[in-house]
């Protein structure tokens, strides 16, 4: 029992959603948070758009909750959806209470906010409340800050969770999660933390794809950990590819943000010529999904590489008061965004279905929670409203916050967990097994499962992926666990629950769209996508 270790809290993720429930849970309990990178370094830190919420005198919440709705492809829950923007403006005070500095409006502002606002695709009004073009970077900033200074939060980096421990899968009782087995990744050993409480907040799963905007950290952990322990996991056939990450050799995964088109910019072939009044009437500010495959159709059809994003028209003083950022990055590049226009392709960016919860967090097992991107609560449906996600997070953390609280006064006792057992396993002399693998998995996702699908697609990259599965599975079975095998493990099950639900779905909706099925079924209730594993894990040895 030596590496056992206890908490009243354990959060899983370091992101907006995990860091805020910390610092919200810290004054009432002893709390742990892991990182597998870095603290700050994943999806929120690179986030560049903003927070929505209604802040203008001519918004309202009937219209954000309208948008939220329209852009969902008839597939979210008009009561979270209402709830999560009704605690919009609450969440933004919490913030700048805890100091978020967001960007000032000018002084001859009309809109009644004391805040400059953004515009972004799928809204109606200028409601994304934002610092410049960093947003993200920001708010995990200032989080971190306030984490680090508090007592009652222990920081654990560089640690990546290998498995839930659940009481079903000891004792055969009620399905409850007590904590998790912890690989760290520095000292290469594997711990236990029991906690009354486990919250997963491990973001998305957009490095499944081989482009995308995520950091390499998004590898979809929480999900898979979640559906081998036996939670129904919903709707991920919805990836949402945002549509301008910038196209260029030393770019690795540079966002463009949604706020240029906002404040006008024009998405343009190589020639000079708009495209997107042929797709949309809102053209440039449609939803990510209707832009994204209006580009990837001009590029596969003119046979280039990539289209562009024009700005130019502004000038070099509105474009570095309000991208700072995304100007410097460009320049860095010898791309001058004030005079020429930025070469942008679309790429895997926000995961929109997830681990279904309600609207406490609360996941299928008792004390296991689920928040931001990692789960599925109902907000976004078939298509991410722009800036919707980091909202979600904050609502979410302090919905989980409240119900915690409430249910921590229960007397649970945390049964014997046994250690992790590594006596029938070996180090690997074999890595290059894991970075084929994951290469494979990234690439026929990217050519197989993108933007446009097709049945016969999907049905060979479901081949493929079983095949690899069992390969892996092979592999883990004989090997010391790695930081690298685990995250190609959960991979490879995000990656074939993606697929499956893909295939389930018969018509185009939303961000799933299918030449076999491209009409949207109006005849019947939309439904979502559920994918439930039969066979739990059992077994905690590696």
């Amino acid at each position: 029992m030596y590496n056992q270790l206890e908490y009243d809290i354990l959060i899983i993720g370091s992101g907006a959603a995990g860091l805020s429930l910390a610092l919200k849970l810290a004054d009432h309990s002893k709390v742990a948070v892991l990182s597998k990178e870095a603290l700050i370094e994943g999806a929120t830190f690179y986030a560049q758009g903003g927070v929505s919420a209604v802040l203008d005198k001519h918004d309202s919440i009937e219209s954000h909750m309208q948008d939220t709705l329209t852009t969902g492809g008839g597939l979210c829950d008009p009561g979270i959806v209402k709830y999560v923007v009704e605690r919009a403006q609450e969440s933004i005070d919490w913030l700048i209470n805890i100091g978020v500095d967001f960007t000032r409006s000018d002084s001859n502002s009309e809109d009644g906010s004391p805040f400059h606002l953004h515009k972004e695709g799928g809204h109606s009004h200028r409601r994304i409340i934002h610092a410049a073009d960093v947003t993200g970077k920001v708010i995990e900033m200032t989080l971190e800050s306030r984490v680090r200074q508090h007592k009652n939060i222990e920081l654990f980096e560089h640690h990546i969770a290998v498995d839930l421990i659940t009481t079903n899968k000891l004792i055969k009782n009620k399905n409850r999660c007590i904590g998790a087995y912890v690989l760290d990744a520095t000292r290469q050993n594997v711990k236990v933390f029991k906690a009354k409480n486990t919250v997963l907040a491990t973001g998305g799963a957009g490095k499944v794809y081989l482009y995308t905007s995520n950091p390499d950290s998004c590898t979809g952990d929480g999900i898979a950990m979640a559906y081998r322990s036996g939670c129904r996991i919903a709707n991920m056939e919805f990836i949402q590819f945002h549509p301008t990450c910038l196209y260029h050799p030393s770019a690795k995964s540079f966002l463009i943000s949604e706020a240029l088109r906002g404040e006008g910019a024009k998405l343009i072939l190589k020639n000079g010529s708009s495209f997107m009044e042929r797709y949309d009437e809102r053209q440039e500010l449609a939803p990510r999904d209707i832009v994204a495959r209006a580009i990837d159709h001009e590029m596969k059809r003119l046979g280039h590489d990539c289209v562009y994003l024009d700005i130019s028209h502004k000038s070099k003083s509105f474009i570095n008061k309000h991208f700072p950022n995304i100007y410097k990055y460009c320049l860095d590049l010898n791309i001058d965004i004030s005079a020429e226009a930025i070469p942008v392709v679309p790429a895997a960016h926000y995961t929109c279905g997830g681990i279904m919860i309600d609207k406490n967090g609360q996941t299928d097992i008792a004390s296991l929670y689920a928040i931001g991107e990692v789960s599925y609560s109902g907000l976004h449906g078939a298509n991410r409203m722009a800036s919707n996600s980091l909202l979600e997070c904050f609502v979410f953390a302090h919905s989980a916050f409240k119900d915690i609280i409430k249910t921590s006064t229960k007397d649970y006792k945390l049964v014997t967990i046994p250690d992790w057992d590594e006596s029938r396993v070996t180090n690997s002399d074999e890595e290059v097994v894991v970075s084929h693998n994951w290469d494979e998995i990234r690439r026929f996702m990217w050519d197989y499962v993108g933007i446009v699908r097709t049945t016969k697609r999907l049905h060979r990259a479901h081949h493929r992926i079983k095949l690899l599965q069992s390969e892996i599975n092979e592999y883990y079975g004989n090997f010391r666990i790695t930081k690298d095998l685990i995250e190609l493990r959960n991979l490879a099950g995000v990656a074939e629950i993606i697929i499956e639900s893909a295939l389930l779905r018969k018509e185009s909706r939303g961000l799933h769209y299918s030449t076999d099925f491209p009409i949207t079924d109006n005849d019947d209730i939309p439904k979502n996508t559920i994918i439930k594993t039969n066979n739990p894990s059992k077994d905690y040895a590696a």
